[in-house]
């Protein structure tokens, strides 16, 4: 009994914590056009049902899609296309020249994976609103800084992009036809320099963009760092969708999740692209002669064979709820159990979050814990 006073008094506290640091509405959430001219169909049906624990996976995908629109806002002016779907920045032709040598539609896939997440968050914000839940705001937290290197916007950051170790075992993991991260399996790194280190995803400066091995291990951490972020999108919506009660919040998460699968996919091939001795322009292995990072050839030795051939896109079969079943070819993790923590805690691990204070840690794992602990009701 009194480990319950306790638990009560501490959860309502955090409660009050998060109704005190995230901001209700705002221009930086969602705004007051796109609910009266965007968004009619939910004022007019007026869904209910919305338990907590729905909300409180809404809202933990709201701030995973304002944090994943900061930094590919940040991919984007550097790299991507400026126009008025994703405006800010004015492009950087050596970076992005550097990009195009993994693939020459790149700036457009940057782009596009740009405004497919901002659209994200401002629906599932406006989603929030129109059944009467408070939306999230991180505004406050926007004061990283950003890239000096032609192009970039100088305006407040939530995420750095300068500072990165990249988890690039989603790789091998994809690749596994024996093991699935849902049985406590783990994979070996495609990149183990990326994971061992601290390295630049975007070019800092302009001193950044010579020499040319430089810039194009910039760019090739990029590449690898989108899949990175992508596959977790890729897992979180159907983990959680797993524990949600209302059909109208199932079907957000079982709409937006596979598009996020859509840009994973088209990740793992750029991402390819940056491992082969095929690209004469961008020939692996690649040494950075700045840092020493490397990027080796995952079609030859100790690499090679059919799991690390680069040009395989799609996930392998493998095994799925128990071993006693044929492999099968599925997303990689599902299970639910601390789905959304897991997330959190990989992208503090990845280093985007350099520079934040406590209370941002604090706010994210606040609006994690309370994800992980909706239960579907029947």
């Amino acid at each position: 009994m009194t480990d319950n006073m306790r638990r009560s008094r501490t959860l309502n506290s955090r409660r009050s914590f998060l109704r005190k640091g995230l901001a209700v509405g705002g221009a930086g959430a969602v705004s007051a056009g796109l609910l009266a001219n965007g968004m009619p169909a939910f004022a007019q049906e007026k869904h209910k049902g919305l338990d907590r624990g729905d909300i409180a996976i809404l809202r933990f995908l709201a701030a995973a899609e304002i944090i994943e629109t900061d930094l590919w806002q940040q991919y984007n002016e550097l790299g991507g296309i400026q126009d008025s779907e994703v405006p800010g920045g004015s492009g950087n032709p050596t970076y992005t020249a550097a990009l195009k040598n993994l693939d020459g539609d790149m700036d457009q896939y940057i782009h596009d994976n740009t405004d497919d997440e901002i659209s994200h968050f401002r629906f599932i914000n406006a989603f929030l609103m129109a059944n009467g839940a408070p939306p999230v705001n991180l505004d406050r937290f926007r004061t990283l800084p950003s890239s000096k290197a032609t192009g970039a916007q100088q305006i407040g950051r939530l995420t750095n992009l300068m500072q990165l170790t990249v988890d690039t075992s989603w790789w091998t993991r994809y690749r596994s036809s024996t093991k699935n991260p849902d049985f406590g399996d783990t994979f070996p790194q495609a990149v183990p320099d990326l994971f061992s280190g601290q390295f630049p995803a975007i070019p800092r400066n302009d001193g950044d963009l010579t020499p040319p091995k430089h810039i194009q291990a910039i760019a090739n951490t990029a590449a690898f760092h989108f899949g990175f972020i992508e596959q977790g999108g890729t897992s979180l919506y159907p983990s959680l969708a797993q524990r949600v009660s209302n059909p109208v919040v199932l079907r957000i998460l079982l709409s937006i999740g596979p598009t996020e699968t859509a840009h994973f996919q088209t990740w793992h091939d750029k991402a390819g692209n940056a491992v082969t001795a095929d690209n004469p322009l961008a020939p692996a292995p690649l040494t950075d002669p700045t840092n020493g990072l490397t990027f080796p050839d995952l079609n030859s030795p100790p690499f090679g064979g059919e799991d690390f051939q680069t040009n395989l896109i799609m996930p392998e079969p493998t095994i799925f709820l128990s071993r006693k079943f044929p492999p099968c070819s599925i997303i990689r993790p599902t299970r639910t159990f601390g789905a959304a923590m897991a997330a959190a805690n990989a992208l503090i691990a990845d280093g985007l979050f350099i520079g934040q204070p406590r209370e941002f840690f604090k706010v994210l794992r606040e609006l994690a814990e309370r994800a992980d602990e909706a239960r579907r009701q029947v």
